[in-house]
């Protein structure tokens, strides 16, 4: 079937949630979905002119025809859909897939054994401790367990370099026992070694206990080195212990789950906590999904139905739309209730922000951008709902002085960065007396003018982005002005204060907000650039001001007015050039004959008398 064909199936289905199955032509399932309204959500896909992302595109490029199941509720259209998803593993539902494996602990076999992470088993002899799903889990383990027990961390080779050279700066600050000094036994460092062995499998529960006991009966039969030792090893279990903050309470199990994009690439990053501590982050990145709203539907019911643990609390950046039926299915395959919601403030309102921004550093990493600015710019895409992180970053203030006069400041920001020779000024022509909502509309039109005349410079160069340091009201008229020019494509945004003169929000250009405080990287961005296009707003109408109190201090002078006063400083600059002119200098200037030369002259070099 072709696509208008599908389209006209489409628009035959009722407006009743279910199931929809897309086909390719060898028959064989491409992709599962469901919908609260079926002819609403399926006629979609094969709508003309409707943009998808790069993986639905190509789906629709492979579809042939579809079934639909419906359903009684969007509940069980939930349930329908992850169990035939589960069954069928269709090509174009994401697959979650977060390229970490398995991680193992791993100690070595030799005299004085090592422990570190390892991401596979290998035929080397040594001992494994696993499998884990988390290489972050191990790598934290495998820390606590060295800071606990002292042990090195270092490129020595034990029994070899054990008395050559000095211990490095872990042991100075007390980080390790610095076994190449020659003073620990080789007995106490592999009673370390078990120590950090069962905290491990077993976690500090009773290891203090034994270590007091030991640290004890070293004293007893004065080795006082040996319960030195111990006593810096309960120190630092207790060190570490404290250092593993714990964040939520401690009876709390709670996921964060916050989503970025940047261009057709789309991640979702999980942080773990229980008994109030982060456990476990992990990250699934998806190649050729650019819809978010779309990535959470499928995503979040994928991930814990696919036996993953549910907690008692999800925490995440925004609701699904199918929310209500995704808690209830939660519930009822927890067995308790299940709080899925969107916190607003405190702490874990701060969690969704990190979690958000570990989504962000993983895409700008499979980008391979590892530039700070670049990165920015990725997660200033990802809040602003941009295609691509944006290159040319224009934004416009209007600032306001005596008399009526207005002007409008421009500013530019290229690849994260001012580009000051990208700045200029609007002096308004056309608005009469202070309308900011008028006067931002007509430097955006002369703005697009100058584009469309094909003017070289700063003028020549479509900006990626359009920020006005204002709310609704300039928006709505810069939108009505630039309607119908090349301006009018490029996403247009307002930057709004709060009543301390802090950016609040941005203002998107439907009338809608977007809250950035939780954002902190793209907060800093914006309010620098809100606070670059204000000053430079700002100093030109001080420099007006000045001139104009320049100008005042010139009329002061016999036959010399106000005109002739402009002219005067356009030509010398500064009442200081003017007053060390010449007569015959002072003639070059607009309007200044030989007569008012020679009065301007002598004011400012009266003759004296002898």
């Amino acid at each position: 079937m072709t696509k208008a064909e599908l389209h006209e199936k489409a628009k035959m289905l009722p407006l009743l949630p279910g199931v929809y199955i897309i086909r390719d032509k060898r028959d064989e399932i491409i992709y599962i979905g469901k919908a609260k309204r079926l002819r609403t959500r399926v006629s979609q896909y094969f709508r003309e002119g409707v943009p998808h992302d790069a993986k639905v595109t190509q789906m629709i490029e492979h579809a042939f025809n579809f079934d639909v199941i419906v359903c009684q509720s969007e509940f069980e259209a939930l349930v329908l859909e992850a169990s035939q998803i589960k069954a069928h593993t269709p090509k174009y539902n994401i697959l979650l897939k977060d390229d970490k494996g398995y991680s193992y602990v791993k100690i070595t076999k030799e005299e004085y054994p090592r422990i570190s992470a390892a991401l596979q088993k290998e035929e080397d002899g040594a001992e494994y401790i696993g499998p884990f799903t988390s290489s972050f889990a191990v790598r934290q383990m495998v820390e606590t367990a060295q800071d606990a027990f002292l042990l090195p961390r270092c490129n020595r080779r034990f029994p070899q370099e054990i008395g050559k050279g000095r211990p490095c700066l872990n042991a100075h600050i007390g980080k390790c026992m610095a076994l190449c000094s020659g003073k620990i036994s080789r007995e106490t460092y592999n009673q370390a070694i078990q120590g950090a062995i069962r905290l491990i499998r077993y976690g500090k529960k009773d290891i203090v206990k034994t270590l007091e006991q030991r640290m004890e009966e070293a004293a007893e039969r004065l080795d006082f080195e040996q319960a030195a030792l111990l006593r810096d090893q309960i120190a630092a279990i207790k060190k570490v212990s404290a250092g593993q903050k714990v964040v939520v309470d401690e009876s709390t199990q709670m996921d964060v789950i916050a989503f970025a994009g940047a261009g057709q690439n789309s991640c979702a990053a999980i942080l773990r906590y229980r008994t109030g501590r982060l456990t476990d982050k992990r990250e699934f990145l998806f190649r050729g999904t650019a819809d978010l709203d779309a990535l959470r539907e499928e995503f979040l019911p994928r991930y814990y139905l696919d036996g993953e643990e549910i907690p008692k609390v999800i925490a995440v950046d925004v609701l699904p739309e199918s929310h209500e039926a995704l808690t209830q299915l939660l519930e009822e395959t927890r067995g308790t209730k299940v709080q899925l919601y969107v916190p607003q403030r405190g702490d874990t309102a701060k969690l969704v922000s990190m979690a958000y921004t570990n989504a962000v550093e993983r895409l700008a990493r499979e980008s391979g951008r590892t530039d700070r600015n670049q990165r920015l710019l990725d997660e200033a895409a990802a809040v602003l709902g941009l295609p691509e992180p944006p290159a040319v970053i224009e934004s416009y203030d209007i600032s306001n002085w005596g008399e009526g006069t207005s002007v409008c400041g421009m500013v530019v920001f290229e690849n994260g960065r001012p580009k000051k020779s990208g700045y200029r000024r609007f002096k308004m022509r056309t608005v009469a007396g202070t309308d900011d909502f008028a006067s931002m509309a007509e430097a955006l039109s002369r703005r697009a003018a100058e584009y469309e005349k094909g003017t070289v410079g700063q003028f020549s160069v479509l900006p990626s982005v359009i920020l006005l340091d204002g709310g609704k009201g300039q928006v709505s008229a810069v939108k009505a002005a630039l309607a119908g020019t090349a301006l009018a494509a490029v996403p247009l945004f307002g930057m709004v204060k709060d009543d301390h003169h802090r950016t609040r929000a941005i203002v998107t250009a439907d009338g809608g907000e977007i809250a950035i405080s939780m954002h902190r990287n793209i907060f800093t961005f914006i309010s620098s650039i809100q606070d670059e296009v204000h000053r430079f707003s700002i100093a030109y109408q001080r420099q007006n001001q000045k001139k104009k109190s320049y100008a005042s201090s010139l009329t002061a002078i016999p036959g010399v007015g106000p005109a002739t006063a402009k002219a005067l400083l356009a030509h010398f600059k500064s009442v200081g050039a003017v007053r060390e002119a010449g007569v015959d200098e002072l003639t070059n200037a607009k309007g200044v004959g030989q007569k008012a030369a020679q009065t301007i002259y002598d004011y400012f070099h009266p003759r004296t008398e002898d």
